[in-house]
């Protein structure tokens, strides 16, 4: 049989029903498992993004206001090095993990087989619309497996050409994007997959959740929550509040693992806001409104829901707003209290709470107050104050004396824990998100032990307690 990939197409007639009866059929015909075939699509696949680089760009322009450079950044730039990194390592991911064996089952043999799980849908989020739709699709097709892409309606540009990007240059057996609102979410999480990865609040992550436990489909949740930023005054100030301001406020703050708020020591609670006001300044302006590289609000909707969240008199630094173009300059907020607006749902905007605690314990419990958080950084010289929080803090991922900066790196797993999410991407981890790690064990059939055998005898059972210590 031949595992060539069938024709592209941009027949947008296909219905649902067909693409997943035609993407089943190839799935089944063995197309996509051969490590050929996989680093092939790959490759395909940079060469599609290096193609449509320039319109990527511009649709990003369009839907977020987002500079070009901030986009190679934060979406083109990752999605290339974790195609390299594929493509780099497919082999040996691929590769049957030898393990060991109990004396019980000698002389067999054990081994891990990673098999792909087969249908899978990616539904991808707006704030960064290109990066995680194509992250993820990276891991499907490294694993052998076949997709559909629902991309986020609230990014329309980006949307657009995703479809076009995708459509045109795979076939609809093998790799599919369709493009619609609430209704095709509704009607595509009504089918059963055998995996969905999606990204995105977790109200909806609830519903994602609901729906595929209906079929006991698995699910990648990468969702979201109050991600802590904890300063202590072992902290180098002026290196905490640049990077602060760079994890905030990049993307206007609608980033799911930006800091959230900062629980910051009483001691440096005003030097802190200083160096956050100046670094404010250096990187945006002193009229940030005017400033063209800053990051517009997805929607009025998001718009207005920050505005609620901004109480004026506790404004610190900022709040301005420019309702016409849906943009917020970087704001600072204190004097918030724990029930207040600000801190009752992730902020997921350029409004940044400071809040004084006495110590790191006191910081400890704060954060305990909410769920598990997708993120939390740490800043400070301390590495007993590092060893306290990564012990007795649960948290998805973070980093110590930065923020962000661990997405960048493929050989970290990313994901949260609870509320925050289930499961875990990136590089190695992404090939294992769409995998199925199938145990196998292979025996001989020149030695067979009578102990495991009818009938039990008074020595058997003596033996069998020596092999099972």
């Amino acid at each position: 049989m031949s595992h060539a990939l069938p024709a592209t197409t941009t027949d947008t007639t296909l219905t649902l029903d067909e693409l997943i009866k035609r993407q089943d059929q190839y799935f089944q015909s063995g197309a996509t498992r051969s490590y050929e075939f996989r680093h092939a699509q790959l490759q395909k696949l940079l060469q599609v993004a290096q193609k449509y680089e320039k319109a990527i760009l511009d649709a990003l322009a369009h839907d977020l206001r987002k500079h070009e450079t901030e986009s190679f950044l934060a979406e083109i730039g990752i999605t290339y090095a974790e195609i390299s990194d594929a493509l780099k390592h497919l082999k040996r991911w691929m590769k049957p993990q030898r393990v060991g064996s109990p004396l019980a089952v000698w002389p067999a043999r054990s081994h891990i087989v990673s098999e792909p799980l087969g249908r899978t849908l990616i539904i991808s989020p707006w704030n960064y619309p290109y990066q995680l739709c194509i992250t993820p699709l990276i891991g499907a097709i490294a694993a052998g497996n076949v997709a559909v892409i629902k991309p986020s309606e609230l990014a329309p540009h980006t949307a657009a050409v995703l479809e076009k990007m995708i459509n045109e240059s795979f076939a609809p057996e093998f790799i599919h994007v369709m493009n619609g609102g609430v209704k095709l979410s509704q009607q595509l999480l009504d089918e059963r997959w055998d995996h969905i990865f999606f990204t995105g609040s977790t109200a909806i992550g609830k519903v994602v959740a609901a729906a595929a436990a209906k079929h006991l489909t698995p699910c990648t949740l990468e969702l979201g929550g109050k991600s802590p930023c904890l300063v202590t005054r072992n902290a180098n100030l002026d290196v905490a509040a640049r990077r602060i301001v760079f994890g905030k406020f990049l993307n206007a703050g609608q980033t799911c693992v930006a800091p959230d708020y900062v629980l910051v020591e009483d001691a440096i609670h005003d030097a802190l806001i200083e160096a956050l006001r100046r670094e404010i300044t250096l990187r945006f302006g002193s009229d940030p409104l005017r400033n063209e590289q800053l990051p517009r609000i997805i929607n009025e909707r998001h718009f207005q829901r920050l505005t609620r969240l901004i109480e004026p008199g506790k404004v610190n630094f900022g709040g301005r707003m420019d309702a016409g173009q849906l943009l917020i300059e970087p704001t600072l907020m204190t004097g918030v209290q724990v029930h207040d607006p600000v801190m009752q749902e992730e902020i997921f905007g350029p409004v940044l709470p400071i809040i004084p605690v006495k110590d790191l314990e006191h910081a400890k419990k704060y954060i305990q107050g909410f769920e598990k958080p997708l993120a939390l950084y740490l800043f400070s010289g301390d590495k007993r104050e590092h060893q306290n929080i990564i012990r007795s803090v649960s948290f998805g991922g973070g980093c110590i004396n930065d923020t962000l900066m661990h997405l960048a790196n493929p050989k970290l797993p990313f994901g949260g824990v609870g509320a925050s999410g289930t499961g875990a991407y990136h590089g190695k981890y992404s090939f294992d998100a769409f995998s199925h790690r199938k145990a196998v064990l292979v025996n001989g059939t020149g030695l067979d032990l009578p102990v495991r055998y009818f009938p039990w005898i008074p020595s058997k059972e003596k033996i069998l307690r020596l092999l099972l210590k």
